[in-house]
């Protein structure tokens, strides 16, 4: 394509979301007055369907297990790349919108549409991945259902962006397994008949001393916390049920693994010394690594100080976990930040769910959408920089597996 072709597509795009602007913030707002935990979002779901199928995509709906997910496409499969956007639209509990996911889905929808509508010229197709749960929870993030129901087949490319402090490039984050560790014991009076009893309630302490006792033992980037939802009913009853709740979490997915091993290890030893039973249950989808992608982050730091944005190139300290690392462990991906709120702005407080809603959240939705539909343009125009993308992933996934050990 010719620079002129392309400045004419880069300036539809803009023109397109610019005229649309007043629509998306509206349902922005909408979802963010009507917070949805995961798997429940309803709503939302149909919100952001409603705008897409309006645009001329179609909708599947019901995705990989989620009553809320859904793939819309618009465009021809191998007529050129296929670039996805991917939207998150759950809430947290008691907080509402306090991760800025009203913004993000909506952020999404508005790129996938305004370069859906340059498909003429460019070819190919764009897609939007409708991700319930990224908060996670009994059948949380779905995007790792997505990759297992190999929803990403076809996909050369994935684009999100995330609300935050500051404009920033994609870092990487952990990956982690969510697990329950159950116990079975046997109840009996406490003080009557202790000896005729199986305390479950001991094999979770005995679990928690033996995850004490290997944290001298692991890599500064694991991180292993969990609580106990269950321990009993009464004190003088020997509690015959217990269960604790752990995250467990590794710089990258071969590390989480090997750190995961030795806990399960841990939990089967500590039913052996309580002689109760021992089942292990994973409640939600394991979350792998984000894996940045340099290719994409030159992109991401040319595309948004365009707009004006102060990039921030260094990622950011503190790092948690997102489901977007499944995708990016499938497909090159982007998972960037934009600033809605003063760089001490918190996510998932009561001040960042309020900036999620505010004129400069609006702004940064427009912004994002511009930003993310242009570097998905560039994508379907540019083989080149998508091989390179792509070759990048290849790399980083072969030097994680070296790591191990």
């Amino acid at each position: 394509m010719t620079q002129t072709g392309f400045a004419n597509l880069t300036q539809a795009i803009e023109n397109s979301i610019e005229q649309k602007k007043s629509t998306y913030i509206l349902a922005s707002h909408r979802i963010h007055e009507r917070p949805e935990i995961g798997n429940e979002e309803v709503f939302a779901s149909a919100e952001l369907t409603g705008l897409l199928k309006e645009a001329g995509f179609s909708i599947e709906r019901g995705i990989a297990g989620h009553a809320t997910a859904f793939i819309a496409r618009k465009g021809t499969a191998g007529s050129g790349p296929t670039v996805a956007f991917l939207a998150e639209y759950d809430a947290l509990p008691g907080l509402g919108h306090a991760c800025g996911h009203n913004i993000i889905g909506t952020t999404s929808i508005a790129a996938a549409i305004a370069l859906s509508e340059t498909l003429e010229e460019t070819g190919g197709q764009v897609v939007v991945l409708g991700t319930p749960a990224e908060e996670g929870g009994d059948n949380g993030s779905a995007k790792g259902s997505f990759v297992k129901d190999n929803r990403l087949e076809g996909i050369d490319a994935a684009l999100i962006i995330h609300p935050g402090n500051a404009t920033r490039v994609s870092g990487s984050s952990l990956a982690v397994d969510p697990v329950d560790y159950i116990y079975h014991g046997k109840p009996a009076h406490a003080a009557g008949s202790p000896e005729k009893g199986i305390n479950a309630l001991d094999s979770i302490i005995q679990l928690f001393n033996g995850i004490n006792a290997l944290r001298q033992h692991v890599t500064d980037d694991v991180r292993i916390h969990g609580i106990i939802p269950d321990g009993g009913k009464a004190a003088n009853i020997v509690p015959d049920y217990a269960r604790a709740r752990f995250f467990i979490r590794a710089a990258t997915r071969p590390k989480t693994n090997e750190i995961r091993a030795k806990i399960d290890k841990i939990a089967e030893g500590a039913a052996l010394a309580t002689g109760s039973k021992l089942e292990i249950h994973e409640f939600q989808n394991a979350v792998d690594d984000l894996l940045p992608n340099d290719v994409l982050n030159n992109l991401f730091i040319d595309t948004f100080r365009r707009f004006g944005e102060d990039v921030l190139e260094t990622e950011k300290s503190g790092l948690g976990s997102t489901d977007t690392g499944n995708i990016s462990q499938v497909v090159p991906t982007i998972h960037p930040y934009i600033q809605i709120g003063p760089d001490v702005l918190v996510g998932h407080t009561v001040a960042f769910r309020e900036a999620a809603k505010s004129a400069k959240g609006d702004e940064a939705l427009i912004t994002g959408a511009k930003g993310l539909a242009l570097i998905g343009l560039k994508l379907l125009t540019d083989t080149e920089t998508l091989h390179a993308a792509k070759a990048e992933l290849m790399e980083r996934k072969r030097a994680a597996a070296a790591d191990v050990g």
